[in-house]
């Protein structure tokens, strides 16, 4: 199985996760992380997703499942160790033409989730088809080491100055070039030193008067 690599959009998407116990819990996480709007349903939860469900974050159902309970997610994601219910979620998904993930069985997932290095708005997944989490995770610490902080905020600035210039006239070829000069320059060391100053001089030599790291990565 070759899986075709996708970002999704979840922002305020009705996800739905079958099963409170750890591995449910890291599902919820990562959701919440991605603005999802989140249905628990578990006759047991952990005390995490208890605390998530006290604070308002998730909707908590501590029951057991029901067919009615798919009708309006988006995604599902079992994460139950009951073989009878997964393979339930999988066809009914399969059926509405659904999103699902069964955490520890791919055959029963149209998708895999893959292990995320993320700095700010940076992300970078590696997925192993669902062969190897051990050497998807492994991979993903690896990334976390090569790619630091620095690349989270050099993404903050290259946003923030994409913006300003398209503010005024509209020049994608001679943007591209800029950019790839800034890319190229030393502005990643400056910004792991916090080097403002150097960013500063390096932004005015490429871009002009006017452009200052600071008010940039401060602008909304």
């Amino acid at each position: 199985m070759r899986y075709y690599p996708l970002f999704l959009d979840i922002e305020d998407r009705h996800c739905l996760v079958v099963g409170g116990g750890k591995v449910g819990t890291r599902k919820v996480e990562a959701l919440l992380d991605c603005g999802a709007a989140v249905t628990v349903i578990s006759p047991r939860v952990s005390d995490r997703l208890a605390e998530l469900a006290k604070q308002g974050k998730i909707v908590l159902k501590m029951r057991d499942y029901r067919d009615t309970d798919i009708d309006d997610a988006f995604i599902v994601f079992g994460a139950t160790d009951n073989k009878a219910l997964n393979q339930q979620l999988h066809q009914q998904c399969a059926d509405g033409h659904r999103l699902c993930n069964i955490a520890d069985h791919p055959e029963g997932c149209s998708f895999v989730v893959p292990s995320v290095m993320r700095q700010g708005d940076l992300s970078i997944a590696v997925s192993t088809a669902g062969k190897s989490p051990a050497l998807a995770r492994h991979l993903r610490l690896e990334l976390e080491r090569l790619f630091g902080p620095e690349y989270g905020a050099l993404l903050e600035l290259l946003g923030a100055v994409r913006a300003r210039l398209l503010e005024g006239e509209h020049a994608p070829e001679r943007h591209k070039a800029l950019f790839e000069q800034l890319i190229g320059s030393d502005v990643l060391e400056m910004l792991r030193q916090k080097d403002h100053q150097g960013v500063n001089a390096l932004l005015n030599q490429v871009l002009g008067p006017g452009f200052d790291v600071q008010d940039l990565l401060e602008s909304p």
